[in-house]
């Protein structure tokens, strides 16, 4: 499902008339005029219930009776069918600060590693209704890929000689793998990746020492 951007009617004409059927509520009683005075009433709380506020970098995904009707983007004071669900769906970036995975590298050397995330909602239609909460998602899907970029690259060139590309030196490259990589497993998700980055990486305490030894050894 894509996402259909819906331009509602402003919605500051439906409040002046919900206030003045309000007021016309009011003058109905005084007047003992009391069918017409319910009537107004009624027709007051469902104008305002249509009625909703859009802050910058906010939407607001609309369905009725089930059927994904389309998402509001614009800010400011609109007016909408009163018998849409209207739910709300944050457009601003976010930050996810991964916590250090103990993996094992394409050596099978344990490393620990985190990466930083910056992700915004794209498609708001996907985000709703293709999965079930999509800022889980986001977080079980950024582990699996640091976890694969992991395995797919050595340490560094202590084991592996040839490689050309390692977690430790490749930063640039390694990130530019990590970033294509979640953009492409959040994609069904309606969600983009703005920017990737490895934040932590250092061998396990359980094999530094053993490294370190290595360096020792190699040197004159």
């Amino acid at each position: 499902m894509n996402e259909k951007i819906k331009t509602p009617i402003s919605g500051f004409a439906m409040l002046g008339f919900a206030v003045l059927c309000l007021a016309g509520t009011a003058f109905s009683f005084i007047a003992a005029i009391i069918p017409l005075g319910i009537l107004l009433f009624l027709v007051a709380i469902i104008s305002f219930m249509g009625i909703i506020i859009i802050n910058p970098n906010e939407s607001r995904v609309l369905t009725f009776f089930g059927t994904y009707v389309g998402t509001v983007k614009a800010n400011g004071l609109f007016f909408v069918n009163p018998l849409y669900k209207k739910q709300s769906v944050s457009l601003r970036a976010r930050n996810l600060n991964g916590q250090s995975l103990k993996v094992n590298d394409k050596m099978g050397n344990p490393i620990e590693i985190a990466a930083v995330i910056v992700w915004q909602v794209n498609d708001t239609a996907k985000a709703t209704f293709s999965v079930d909460n999509y800022t889980q998602y986001v977080n079980i899907q950024s582990e699996a890929a640091v976890r694969h970029l992991a395995g797919s690259c050595p340490y560094d060139n202590l084991e592996d000689e040839n490689a050309t590309l390692t977690l430790r030196d490749g930063a640039d490259k390694v990130n530019e793998m990590l970033e294509k990589e979640l953009n492409e497993r959040l994609a069904p998700a309606g969600i983009t990746v703005l920017e990737a980055r490895i934040s932590h990486l250092a061998y396990a305490p359980s094999h530094a020492a053993t490294s370190a030894g290595h360096r020792c050894g190699c040197c004159p």
